[in-house]
């Protein structure tokens, strides 16, 4: 495919993410604590003219957009729908002809639609902090997909840290570097199990979140006593879920900071067994992968990572272990670069 003659030439890298702890809080202002990963997806292209040509590597069909956009969430192939919420959010008028080449697994919770998006955003010429980037590319994929998602992918995407997970509490933002320990070894392994957000239950997820947020107020700090007085089961499961996480979030990041791995392995085995019970977004897939892993000698926990109903599991090891999965390290945040 060819680009506009005289063209700006770039590439925009994104990465993907693992989420170490902290799942289903972001959109309720709690704490996560994911890691960009040395995987990512990458946006060759020459930019000029009022379109965007995009070929994948990975999947079918060629995106086609005449800018402005007017609707995102009707493109096809769907994986454009990202790439045209984007330009959407950002206004775009000048557009760019090239290749979309990605070495994340689709559908592994690894968020390989963060990286199109925070790619898609930088190779566009969007040059704000990591902050407003990630903001806009969370509204592009709500708008574009319907899926009222959170910050955190895009954030990890856009503002990862060498040797660092990164702490950040979704109602301000603020981001506190954690350093992974030397010794720790983070496995993601895929369940078998792709994992779509589009048609699942996690907008129900939210929705029964907000109903019991309404009643007993902002669910990261509410008191456990007017959590269990819900007169809503579901409602009070999901509130539990999200209370006890936060605290997991902060145990977690206390744990990786004096190098406690067994204690960072207890609290992964905890979240997942309230992403399974109170929260229930796991599977029998899911819940199979993570005891079979668990009982791997030197295999410290293991969890459910990303919003589940498939997907992969996040495992941290002792070294030495080999697991059939990636074996992924905090790696720094999305970059572009000019090829002229």
């Amino acid at each position: 495919m060819t680009g506009p003659p005289g063209g700006l030439r770039v590439r925009a890298f994104a990465p993907g993410r693992v989420n170490l702890i902290g799942e289903h809080t972001d959109y309720m202002g709690g704490l996560v604590m994911p890691m960009a990963v040395q995987m990512g997806t990458t946006i060759t292209a020459t930019r000029g003219g009022s379109r965007i040509e995009l070929t994948s590597e990975q999947v079918p069909g060629t995106v086609s957009l005449q800018l402005p956009i007017q609707d995102a969430s009707s493109v096809e192939p769907t994986w454009g729908r990202y790439v045209a919420g984007v330009a959407a959010e950002l206004g775009a008028s000048e557009g760019m002809v090239g290749s979309v080449g990605s070495d994340l697994p689709l559908g592994s919770g690894l968020s390989s639609s963060a990286a199109l998006e925070v790619a898609t955003a930088l190779a566009l010429g969007d040059d704000g902090p990591p902050r407003e980037l990630a903001r806009r590319c969370q509204l592009a994929e709500q708008h574009a997909t319907g899926v009222p998602c959170g910050i955190m992918d895009q954030l990890a995407s856009a503002a990862g840290i060498e040797g660092h997970a990164l702490l950040i509490d979704c109602s301000t933002l603020e981001l506190t570097p954690v350093p992974v320990p030397d010794r720790a070894r983070i496995w993601v392994v895929h369940s078998g199990q792709e994992r779509r957000l589009v048609g699942s239950a996690y907008a129900d997820r939210r929705a029964e979140c907000e109903r019991a947020a309404a009643v007993v107020g902002p669910l990261p700090d509410a008191d456990p006593d007017r959590i269990e007085e819900l007169a809503d089961p579901v409602a009070r499961a999901r509130a539990r879920h999200v209370r006890s996480e936060c605290r997991r979030v902060r145990d977690f990041a206390a744990a990786f900071s004096i190098g406690d791995l067994v204690g960072a392995g207890e609290l992964l085995q905890q979240s997942h067994a309230s992403l399974r019970d109170d929260f229930e977004v796991s599977t029998p897939v899911l819940d199979e992968l993570v005891e079979h892993l668990c009982s791997v000698p030197g295999v410290l926990g293991a969890r459910l990572t990303g919003a589940g109903f498939g997907g992969c599991v996040v495992a941290l090891a002792e070294p030495g272990v080999e697991l059939a999965g990636w074996h992924v390290r905090a790696a720094a945040g999305a970059r572009v670069e000019l090829l002229d």
